[in-house]
């Protein structure tokens, strides 16, 4: 049995660093989207008709209904929550010891106390990814830190196993939906020629991308194709090497999308998942000479070479690759949507049976391995009765997860066993298992929407405009690189745009919050360049625009990113008054007429605005990486002392 010891411990403190990220993110933002005077306050989430904690909890499970017993309230809660998992994770990160089941659960607790009240802010896929894996890592890690050099048990290949399927839903679907959606950017080999212009917060990178030639851009959509669709069922190949290019592959997908694109920490997390497709080999190299040794070896490498040879030429007979004038490569999908579809039907249940196979094999060999590689017959018995136990749970998640992952196609819903969906049913308010899919339909086709807000002292004008840190809004200013940090409301702001401001309610808060010049929600904002830094407008407006990159040939002539052309009114004027506005806000209780719970723990509250105060005077993105350089910085001086201690 290969081993996975070390493998999993790096993809236990890879999980560790992007709880780091999420924590840290989510806690600069608190006090502009979840505070008192925020967009969506949290005091306003509340259970009606349940006064008591455990009615509460039980209803909506969260630690925040603890802040009174603390003496805070529910601002000053949020802020305990996530430094205390910003804490745990970074210990995690920095030190090996910290990786063990109780901090996992514990960083899964908050997270999802979090989630529980985040509301549209916290409507990603990668919020729920991160708390599917963050609840499979309390499987995955040990109970305790091991003695050092204590080599793999049988159980740990078993619950490792979950996180590689996991990540074959992951890739698979999100291939999947991008066909399935009917898109006909996506089938026309179009989507990449839009993406970069039009995906939320693209970084400078993604400019020069966007005017690569086409029939590159072409070629990308499919490799993109492949590695999403095809390459994932490489990951339960019995050949290491089959697994380790599809590793390769997929890593370097993910650091293309991090280039090109501020996705967060989705893509960093995307990473970690891949590391599941190594093992202990892979970092340790084992140095044999044996003629039977080079003979596997090559042997494996031949095998690896004809699979990978084989996806390329049915790349090249379903894409219809084609050597085109200049040499460039000219490439259509020569399969119709009914095809694909009546493949999709067969690749799923094939699909399943594959990872009941892997999964199967993997248990076999584990409780094998501990019945007979165990010394002692009391090991034996303990061994075997702990590996068969994480089987039961393992076999659990698997089965569960089967009823998101049959949604991919239709023919599959009514085909799961009725146990089986009452089973998920019962869990499904927990995100332990869910569908993905990104990217299902490209935006933008005609132009990049964007939602403009303007303020003016005057119902005529002239109205300026709020710039916002991250999103496209001036056409001059440049593009950032934000990732990890995820700024939230320029997220929402890029989502609201594709829709309608009745869509999206939350959009009359930020428009009040604007109007009473809330310094909490305007630090979400561009402050250094915003007209109303000393005074709010008295009237507010938003006005939709269609961005579009400027062509290369224009680059000599002006230092505009951006070209942008009026499409009309997306929200009308509101003043802070405005009878409607007023009524709707109370309605949904982002107004209140009770007054805010009174924090009666004073030291409690001085360390926390000491440390707000810190925080907020440092640029989000340059604060996450400075933390993560800082546990970098001590893993490597605790190496130097642990090797000059030896020496």
């Amino acid at each position: 049995m290969a081993q996975v010891r070390y493998t999993r411990n790096l993809f236990l403190r890879g999980i560790c660093i992007i709880y780091l990220f999420a924590f840290l993110s989510f806690y600069i933002q608190i006090p502009g989207l979840y505070g008192d005077n925020g967009i969506l306050p949290a005091r306003a989430v509340d259970i009606k008709g349940f006064s008591t904690l455990f009615s509460k909890t039980k209803t909506k499970p969260t630690f925040l209904w603890l802040a009174p017993y603390l003496g805070l309230n529910v601002e000053y809660m949020l802020d305990v929550l996530s430094i205390l998992g910003a804490v745990c994770s970074f210990a995690g990160f920095v030190s090996q010891r910290f990786c063990i089941m109780p901090i996992f659960a514990l960083l899964w607790t908050l997270y999802y106390s979090l989630y529980q009240i985040g509301q549209v802010f916290m409507w990603f896929q990668w919020d729920i990814l991160l708390l599917e894996i963050g609840f499979l890592c309390v499987l995955i890690a040990p109970f305790w830190y091991p003695r050092r050099g204590k080599p793999s048990t049988p159980s740990d290949a078993v619950t490792f196993w979950t996180v590689r399927w996991l990540l074959f839903r992951l890739m698979f679907a999100s291939g999947v939906v991008k066909l399935t959606s009917g898109c006909p950017a996506w089938w026309k080999l179009d989507a990449l020629n839009i993406h970069f212009e039009s995906q939320c917060i693209p970084t400078p990178l993604a400019w020069y991308v966007h005017h690569l030639p086409t029939w590159f851009l072409r070629f990308t959509t499919v490799a993109t194709n492949v590695i999403e669709l095809a390459v994932p069922f490489l990951f339960f190949f019995p050949n290491r090497k089959v697994r380790i290019t599809a590793f390769y592959m997929q890593v370097f997908l993910q650091v293309c999308i991090i280039a090109t694109g501020n996705y967060n920490f989705f893509n960093f997390l995307t990473i970690c998942l891949c590391i599941s497709l190594l093992d202990d080999q892979f970092f340790y190299k084992r140095k044999s000479k044996t003629g039977a040794s080079r003979t596997t070896n090559y042997l494996s490498i031949l095998i690896c070479i004809l699979v990978y040879g084989g996806l390329l030429y049915g790349t090249y007979v379903y894409y219809d690759f084609k050597i085109a004038d200049k040499w460039t490569i000219r490439s259509d999908i020569a399969f119709t949507q009914e095809q694909f579809d009546y493949v999709l039907s067969r690749a799923v249940p094939i699909s399943i049976i594959i990872g009941i196979a892997s999964l199967g094999l993997t248990v076999a060999v584990s409780i094998v391995n501990s019945a007979f590689s165990t010394k002692g017959m009391r090991n034996k018995i303990t061994t075997t009765m702990i590996t068969t136990l994480y089987t039961v749970a393992v076999c659990f998640m698997f089965a569960i997860s089967l009823v998101p992952y049959s949604t991919l196609h239709s023919s599959h819903n009514s085909t799961l066993p009725v146990q089986l969906r009452k089973l998920h049913a019962q869990v499904d308010h927990l995100p332990l298992v869910n569908s993905y899919g990104l990217f299902r339909r490209m935006t933008g086709v005609g132009g990049r929407p964007e939602v403009i807000i303007e303020g003016s002292d005057s119902i005529d004008g002239p109205w300026k405009e709020y710039e916002f840190l991250y999103k496209p809004g001036n056409v001059n200013n440049s593009l950032p690189f934000v990732a990890p940090h995820q700024p939230r409301l320029d997220w929402q702001m890029w989502f609201a745009a594709l829709g309608t401001y009745h869509q999206n309610p939350w959009l009359m808060s930020l428009a009040y919050r604007l109007l009473t010049g809330q310094p909490e929600v305007l630090a979400l904002m561009n402050t250094v360049e915003s007209p109303f830094r000393d005074k709010p407008p008295k009237y507010v407006k938003a006005t939709l625009y269609y961005y579009h990159y400027t062509p290369w040939s224009q680059t000599s002539n002006t230092r505009a990113w951006w070209t942008r052309e009026t499409v009309g009114e997306y929200f009308p004027i509101f003043s802070r008054d405005h009878p409607p506005l007023i009524e709707y806000l109370t309605k949904i209780k982002i107004l209140q007429e009770k007054p805010a719970v009174k924090v009666t723990n004073q030291t409690f509250k001085l360390v926390l605005d000491s440390c707000r105060s810190l925080v907020s005077k440092i640029e989000p993105s340059l604060f996450l990486w400075a933390v993560f350089t800082a546990g970098c910085t001590i893993i490597v001086t605790g190496y130097s002392s642990s090797a000059a201690k030896k020496k």
